[in-house]
C-alpha cells in the first residue's frame, strides 16, 4: 500500500482532522504534506457534506444539506519542485469506498446516496420539473450497487474522484470571481444563483489563521464549477488507470481532491447525482516542464481515461432535440437537447412502474452515457442519453406485449420546503 499522507478518521469531523483541507479555492492556503515527483501516496477523502447525509427513509437531509460548507477537500498537496507553467501529471492507481469498514453511519461504509437537489438549495439539471429533494441509498457489494428506493436495478460502479485539481493564482482567482460576479449581476436575485460568489461563512482553509485566514474567506472561490485548475468536473470516467495533466499555476501546484463517486451516469444530473461517498484515493505524480505552453494545455486539464469501466454492450437510447417543452425553437442548444433527451428517459421508464423521481434518481447513479449527437444541423442540436440494459432484472425494450410492470417499492424519500 502507497504510503497514507492525509489521514481521516472516520469519527471525527472533517475540521478535527490531524489533517485539515479546505473547502476554497484561494493560492495562500498552505500545502498540509509536500511529496516528490514520482511518489506514490495514499489520501483519504471525506464525503462532500462531511456526514450531513445519513442512511435512512427521509429527504430532509437533503433539503437542508449545508451547501456552503461544500466540497470537503483533501488537500493541499504540494510537489516539490512544481513550477507555474509547468504540467502536473496524475496517475490514479486506485480507489474505492472507505476501507475495512462494509457498515457505518457514514457514506462509503457500505453505502452511499444520490440526492435530487432543490430548487432553493441548489437545484438541478431538471429543476423545473423537479424542484423539491429526494434521496436514493445505494447498498455496496464489492463493485456492484442496489438501492432499496429505485428497486429492480444492479450495476458494477465506475469509482472516480468528482473532484481533483490545482490551486489558482492570484490572478486567475481574480479572473474567476471578477467573470463570475459579472454573470450574477445579471440576474442576481435568480433561484437556483447563476453562480456562488466567494462566502467567507462556513470557509475551511487548512492552517490558514488570523488576518491572512480573514482576507482568504473573502475571496476564496468556491468549489461548485469545474474551472481552468480541473477542479469539480465530475468525470465518470476519470477512474482507476486515469493519467491527467493538471495545469500548474503556482509553486508546488498544490493538488487537492475530494467528492468521490461509486457510481455516475454522463452529466450528474440530479446535481448530487452520482453515489456520493467517503473513501480513499492512491496517485502518482510526476511534473512535465514547461508542459503548458509546449502542449498549449494553459486553461484545462487533459486525461487518458482508465480502462477498468464496466463493459456494457446493449443499450437503449433516447434522444433531444433543441425544442422547449412549450414548443419554442432554440437553436442549437445543446444543454436543451440533452434535458429533453434525459426527460424522454424518465418518461419512458414511469411506463413500467417506476416515479418520475425514481428514474431521475437512476439517471444520476447509474453509469449512462451522455453523447452530443449533432450540433451543425440547424436549428436543432441533438443530444442521446445511452441506458445499459443489463442493469435492469426484467426486460427494458419495447416489445408486442407492451412494458413489464414491477413493483416500484418504497420508493424515493421525499421533502419539500
Amino acid at each position: 500500500m502507497p504510503e497514507l499522507i492525509f489521514p481521516l478518521d472516520s469519527t471525527k469531523t472533517f475540521t478535527d482532522q490531524e489533517r485539515v483541507g479546505h473547502n476554497r479555492w484561494h493560492p495562500d492556503i498552505p500545502a498540509a504534506v509536500t511529496v516528490k515527483p514520482g511518489d506514490s501516496f495514499r489520501v483519504h477523502c471525506r464525503e462532500w457534506f462531511d456526514g450531513a447525509i445519513v442512511n435512512d427513509d427521509s429527504a430532509d437531509d437533503i433539503r437542508d444539506a449545508p451547501l456552503a460548507g461544500v466540497h470537503v477537500l483533501s488537500g493541499p498537496i504540494a510537489v516539490e519542485g512544481a513550477k507555474p507553467g509547468d504540467l502536473l501529471i496524475v496517475d490514479i492507481l486506485d480507489l474505492g469506498p472507505i476501507q475495512q469498514e462494509d457498515s457505518g453511519p457514514l457514506a462509503g461504509q457500505g453505502w452511499g446516496y444520490t440526492g435530487i437537489f432543490p430548487t432553493l438549495n441548489g437545484g438541478g439539471f431538471l429543476t423545473e420539473q423537479f424542484p423539491d429533494a429526494y434521496k436514493a441509498i445505494w447498498d455496496f457489494s464489492g463493485q456492484k450497487t442496489t438501492s432499496r428506493h429505485v428497486p429492480h436495478v444492479e450495476f458494477t460502479g465506475i469509482v472516480h474522484p468528482g473532484l481533483m485539481g490545482t490551486a489558482p493564482s492570484k490572478d486567475l482567482l481574480s479572473t474567476w470571481n471578477t467573470r463570475e460576479a459579472a454573470l450574477i449581476a445579471t440576474d442576481p436575485d435568480r433561484v437556483p444563483p447563476l453562480a456562488l460568489p466567494p462566502l467567507a461563512d462556513s470557509a475551511i482553509l487548512g492552517s490558514l489563521t488570523g488576518d491572512a485566514f480573514t482576507a482568504a474567506a473573502a475571496e476564496g472561490a468556491r468549489t461548485a464549477p469545474p474551472r481552468e485548475n480541473g477542479g469539480n468536473q465530475d468525470i465518470k470516467n476519470l477512474t482507476k488507470g486515469s493519467r491527467i495533466f493538471y495545469p500548474v499555476f503556482v509553486d508546488g501546484a498544490n493538488l487537492s481532491v475530494g467528492d468521490l463517486h461509486f457510481s455516475q451516469g454522463d452529466g450528474e444530473i440530479t446535481f448530487c447525482g452520482a453515489i456520493e461517498m467517503g473513501g480513499f484515493i492512491d496517485l502518482r505524480v510526476e511534473i512535465l516542464r514547461d508542459g503548458m505552453t509546449t502542449y498549449g494545455v494553459s486553461e484545462n486539464a487533459i486525461f487518458m481515461p482508465g480502462n477498468t469501466d464496466p463493459q456494457y454492450s446493449e443499450f437503449i437510447a433516447f434522444s433531444g432535440t433543441s425544442v422547449t417543452l412549450d414548443g419554442q425553437q432554440r437553436y442549437l442548444d445543446s444543454h436543451l437537447a440533452y434535458q429533453r433527451a434525459c426527460l424522454h428517459a424518465i418518461d419512458y421508464l414511469t411506463k413500467f412502474g417506476y416515479s418520475p423521481e425514481q428514474a431521475y434518481l437512476l439517471l444520476g447513479a447509474a453509469p449512462i452515457e451522455g453523447r452530443l449527437s449533432g450540433v451543425v444541423d440547424i436549428p436543432n442540436a441533438c443530444a442521446t442519453v445511452y441506458i445499459p440494459t443489463a442493469i435492469f432484472d426484467f426486460p427494458i425494450a419495447p416489445s408486442a406485449t407492451g412494458p413489464f410492470r414491477i413493483d416500484p417499492g418504497i420508493g424515493a424519500p421525499h421533502s419539500s420546503f
